[in-house]
């Protein structure tokens, strides 16, 4: 398996934090903080939109 390089954790107020990372070959992973051995894989794209979105409120009912 890769090596995952996790990025800052993105946090809203009282909700969960997120993390995105990437491995040597360009995939993207996100976690929640504290819990990176359980992620998620799509395009970094993909990721980082819905992180924005939850941070803007659009998707509080999924956490």
């Amino acid at each position: 398996m890769n090596q995952i390089a996790w990025e800052d954790p993105f946090c809203g107020d009282g909700n969960n934090c997120f993390r995105i990372g990437t491995d040597d070959q360009g995939r993207a992973y996100i976690a929640i903080a504290g819990a990176e051995h359980r992620y998620l894989t799509d395009t970094r794209e993909a990721l980082r939109a819905l992180i924005h979105d939850i941070k803007a409120g659009k998707a509080d009912h999924l956490l």
